[in-house]
């Protein structure tokens, strides 16, 4: 059994989890990377990663290089003598990084390799209608996301699952993945698999304002499946039109309606506590959305205190 001394890398919540299933399972973080502090939102405030607040939390050794191939941060990384690194939403890594320890670089990655690769795969794959994904384990090459595999495990994505709620499940999945994959290495009994690619890869672009845009003539289930895909950030949106008003609206939860209609579509069917789009094959509820200034409410609670004309329409 080798005794192994990791350095950890990563930014977001999703990386939080799985370093804190590694400490739990007992293994020695000697050293954790993250993004270096950026202002964000109106304030220009300097915001930590969650990764960084975690790790001070803990009292865990921190770097936070803004050059991963400045000299000064490579001779830190040398000193801390890790045998292994671990990579969880953090950033590309250079040759002189991820080729330094022992054991390799290992990556977890929210997908069934080599399908989406790219950084945002737990929102395609509901986006694109999939009904299974998972999380895959792979050593790190001078690629994004092609590195030979070291494990994955699968499990099916509900038909109405949202991208938050995936998120915690594949959590879940990768700290059970990490710790095998961690085993597997600390016995020398690694087995790995190329990756092969074929023409119907998906790709795990990243999200952008406009590809979380609605696009009102796609089928309901296209436009339902965007909408949970983006739930509950960054969120899909539209325009509401009404007479010479215009609202850039986000949209969070909705249902697929089979029922045929004569309307355009995009015009909307709109009560006291409902708001329904036409759309070519039926309709799109919106259950829950956000108009700017606003917090996210249910449409009941929105409609509430809001009221629109018959011309009212989405583009």
């Amino acid at each position: 059994m080798e005794k192994l001394r990791i350095v950890f890398m990563g930014t977001p919540e999703f990386a939080v989890g799985i370093l804190e299933s590694i400490l739990k399972n007992n293994y020695q973080v000697v050293g954790v990377i993250t993004a270096a502090d950026k202002p964000a939102g109106r304030g220009q405030k300097i915001k930590h990663s969650a990764v960084k607040e975690y790790a001070l939390a803990n009292n865990l050794n921190l770097l936070q290089p803004t050059n991963l191939k400045d000299p000064s941060f490579l001779e830190e990384l040398k000193a801390l003598q890790a045998n292994l690194q671990i990579v969880v939403a953090f950033r590309m890594l250079p040759k002189a990084v991820w080729d330094l320890p022992q054991f390799g670089t290992f990556n977890l990655h929210a997908s069934l390799l080599p399908n989406y690769r790219g950084a945002a795969p737990i929102n395609w794959a509901i986006i694109n209608g999939e009904t299974q994904t998972g999380v895959t384990t792979f050593f790190i090459d001078d690629k994004i996301d092609t590195g030979a595999i070291i494990l994955r495990d699968q499990t099916a994505i509900d038909p109405n699952e949202n991208a938050g709620q995936l998120h915690d499940r594949l959590l879940a999945l990768g700290c059970d993945t990490v710790k095998n994959t961690l085993a597997l290495i600390a016995t020398n009994t690694v087995q790995t698999t190329v990756q092969q690619d074929t023409a119907e890869i998906q790709t795990a672009y990243k999200l952008n304002k406009e590809n979380c845009k609605i696009d009102w003539g796609k089928s309901a289930t296209e436009i339902h499946n965007l909408i949970r895909g983006l739930s509950p950030y960054p969120a899909s949106w539209c325009y509401f039109l009404d007479k010479e008003e215009k609202w850039s609206v986000k949209i969070y939860e909705s249902k697929i309606i089979e029922e045929k209609h004569h309307l355009a579509i995009g015009s909307v069917v709109c009560n006291k506590k409902e708001i329904k789009i036409a759309v070519s094959d039926g309709y799109i509820q919106i259950n829950s959305l956000q108009f700017p200034g606003k917090k996210r409410m249910t449409t009941p609670e929105f409609l509430n205190g809001m009221v629109f004309s018959k011309n009212l329409m989405v583009i």
